[in-house]
């Protein structure tokens, strides 16, 4: 923001959201974000249109935003440009189908009073009802249960962020080499963390979120994880074995999964590997069960359902990281020649 001499007004913040073609979600989170417990002095709203060909611009330009346009990039790199224009000292950013809630901005910056802070992490919650959404929402609540045990964590997702500006340009943005909005924000942040950044997660910064509303649109997102995951894992290999996000069970059953699937073309010669991959599969079940009766008593069908939903889920991130690891050993053998 700027002061009437022209010059940059300091120790306010400025909220960043890329948006795509986001018509049908924008106007709900710029209204939510013009509604903040903060005062309307206090921050600036950067919307960086990454090449939308929808109405996008007509909605942003009802509201009191500083509104780019760019041809499309990708997220990151409309994040970066928002960065670079944005007059706060502290950034946030959020997604275009994101609601915050009415004091998001609030609980987004009070942690930095701690001077060891420099990044925070939101949480998600949905009002949807579909069995989908509420089985992917059960599954963050299960992440931040785990977060929670973290004095500093290394995982930021962007649908509910903040960073210290001058750190963030320092340790370079987010990487323009994501083309999509996938694992972007894991890369920064497990970058931050290793650099020795402290990180929190507050769950009283959250934003309201529409979840994937069928299990075949949730597989597909797990899918698209899994392979852009294996790039970030190829640059902080540790990280595949341990971090502050995932819990270690979901690794596990990664790893079950994708031994099972390495050893079913074999079947054709070994008939007798079917009994391992059907154990393969019975320990990945089991596995689950703390999870599920964590959530049965909240949701029964839910928590009925979910062992098979996590056989799946294991299965798609499996392929989904195989596949990644094997563009990122072309990627290496085409670069060595």
């Amino acid at each position: 923001m700027m002061r009437q001499d022209g010059t940059k007004e300091k120790n306010c913040f400025s909220v960043i959201i890329p948006a795509y073609n986001a018509e049908r979600t924008l106007a709900a989170c710029l209204e939510a974000l013009t509604c903040q417990s903060v005062s309307g002095n206090d921050y600036e709203i950067i919307l960086v249109d990454d090449g939308s060909t929808d109405g996008t611009s007509i909605i942003a330009k009802n509201f009191n935003v500083n509104y780019v346009f760019q041809t499309n990039q990708g997220p990151a790199a409309a994040r970066n440009r928002g960065v670079r224009i944005a007059a706060g000292d502290i950034i946030l950013f959020t997604d275009s189908d994101c609601i915050p809630e009415y004091n998001w901005m609030e609980e987004m910056v009070r942690p930095f009073i701690n001077p060891a802070v420099i990044g925070v992490k939101g949480a998600y919650k949905t009002r949807q009802k579909e069995l989908a959404a509420r089985f992917v929402q059960a599954e963050f609540e299960d992440r931040y249960r785990l977060l929670q045990k973290h004095s500093f964590i290394d995982m930021v997702d962007t649908y509910s962020a903040s960073f210290k500006k001058d750190v963030f340009l320092k340790i370079g943005g987010f990487d323009v080499s994501f083309p999509v909005a996938n694992n972007e924000d894991t890369d920064l942040s497990y970058r931050l963390s290793t650099a020795g950044y402290g990180l929190i997660f507050n769950p009283k910064a959250f934003v309201y979120h529409i979840h994937p509303n069928t299990f075949i649109k949730y597989l597909k997102l797990k899918f698209w994880r899994g392979f852009w995951r294996s790039v970030v894992y190829r640059r902080y290999p540790e990280k595949a074995l341990k971090d502050s996000y995932t819990p270690a069970v979901i690794k596990i059953q990664t790893v079950l999964m994708a031994f099972s699937l390495v050893l079913m073309p074999a079947m054709v010669f070994l008939p007798r590997l079917t009994e391992v991959i059907l154990f393969l599969w019975g320990a990945i079940i089991f596995s689950s069960l703390p999870f599920s009766l964590s959530i049965f008593h909240k949701d029964r069908i839910v928590g009925l359902i979910s062992p098979g939903v996590i056989l799946l889920r294991s299965m798609v991130f499996a392929v989904g990281s195989v596949l990644g690891i094997l563009r990122e050993l072309s990627f290496s053998l085409t670069r060595s020649n």
